[in-house]
């Protein structure tokens, strides 16, 4: 399979439905019929698959599919005895639920950095793997309301901001094509709180850590947002994109990955993303959906992208997926061919526009 013409990159967002080897290795561990070794190989194994599937298809950047992350949020928390399960609830449109978990003492500190799962990826890749990370705004709505005796939330966020800034590093130390930070609760950010506010908390934190980062390593940072996709679900589609995006793309990075291709107005979309969009940064378009069943053919794809490129500079334009495929792990609505054959649209129609649209 060639890889996309010189001019439009495109990269996958993260998470990829895991193969049934993998789903059943999970619940004999969880059941306790496994050990730790065994499920680790399993993991192992559903990574080498997802790496050499994304090459297979001529992803010209991979991930590991987010195999062994418990979801892409709470990876930093595995094993942490800090914690109670009562905290923030995330309600989606079809009427399930997700809940954060809750701090109960301090000080913050991963128990998981993210380069542990670069590192496995980068073992069975050919071509630059890239890394998700959660935004250290989702992980500030750990604390509770009512605060933590002995720990004010000042000494969180300090915590939290040297938490995130090391697990971002690490990343860029270990040899990432580019570190993603997950930010689903910019959209959801809006619908709890209208007036903005919360949104302004979470950029503020997020650009804190950001600015601990040289000019050239925040070219190598990106930025996700998307109004959730769980289950074949969102969870804040119906707040209006164009009062986020504004604000979203104030945060120093140098990559911004938008959902798109399930935005019922994506021109109106496009000509905020034209006006807001900083000069030095690349903002990579949803192109596929990944929680509609149907797969895209790679000339809806290349369509998409030219209708982009009306209104963003082909040299500062780039195409992924709206949202990862299975951000948690128990998450099987779609499977794991259906992600591997959009995903396959995308890089052949993202192929088809570059031809097109470039010398």
């Amino acid at each position: 399979m060639s890889r996309p013409v010189a001019g439009i990159p495109t990269e996958p967002i993260g998470s990829i439905p895991r193969p049934a080897e993998l789903l059943a290795a999970m619940a004999d561990h969880a059941a306790g019929r496994i050990g730790d070794g065994e499920l680790a190989a399993a993991q192992d194994r559903a990574v080498a698959d997802t790496v050499r599937r994304l090459e297979e298809i001529g992803s010209p950047v991979v991930t590991d599919g987010e195999q062994s992350k418990p979801s892409f949020a709470t990876y930093p928390l595995a094993g942490l005895d800090r914690l109670a399960p009562d905290g923030v609830v995330i309600p989606f449109a079809d009427g399930h639920q997700r809940q954060l978990p809750r701090l109960t003492a301090g000080p913050l500190r991963y128990a998981v950095h993210a380069d542990r799962y670069l590192r496995a990826a980068l073992r069975h890749a050919t071509v630059p793997v890239k890394q998700a990370v959660i935004a250290p705004s989702a992980l500030s709505l750990l604390y509770p309301p009512d605060g933590i005796d002995g720990y004010p939330r000042e000494a969180f966020l300090d915590d939290l901001t040297a938490e995130a800034e090391a697990d971002i590093r690490g990343c860029l130390d270990a040899g990432a094509h580019r570190v993603q930070l997950d930010f689903t609760e910019a959209r959801l950010a809006l619908k709890l709180d209208p007036g903005g506010s919360l949104l302004e908390q979470f950029l503020a934190l997020n650009n804190r850590v950001l600015e601990r980062f040289s000019a050239a390593e925040r070219a190598r940072i990106g930025v996700h947002t998307c109004p959730g996709g769980d289950q074949d679900s969102t969870h804040s589609l119906d707040v209006e994109y164009t009062a986020l995006l504004p604000a979203l793309l104030r945060l120093q990075v140098g990559a911004f990955y938008v959902q798109l291709a399930s935005e019922p107005e994506p021109d109106k979309v496009l000509g905020v993303i034209a006006d807001h969009l900083p000069s030095q940064a690349r903002v990579f378009i949803g192109v596929t959906d990944p929680i509609d069943p149907c797969v895209e053919t790679p000339e809806q794809v290349r369509d998409r992208v030219l209708a982009a490129a009306r209104h963003v500079p082909v040299d500062r334009l780039g195409t992924c997926d709206d949202c990862g495929f299975s951000p948690f792990a128990d998450d099987t609505s779609t499977s794991r061919e259906t992600a591997f054959a959009k995903i396959r649209a995308r890089v052949e129609g993202t192929t088809l526009a570059a031809r097109e649209l470039v010398d």
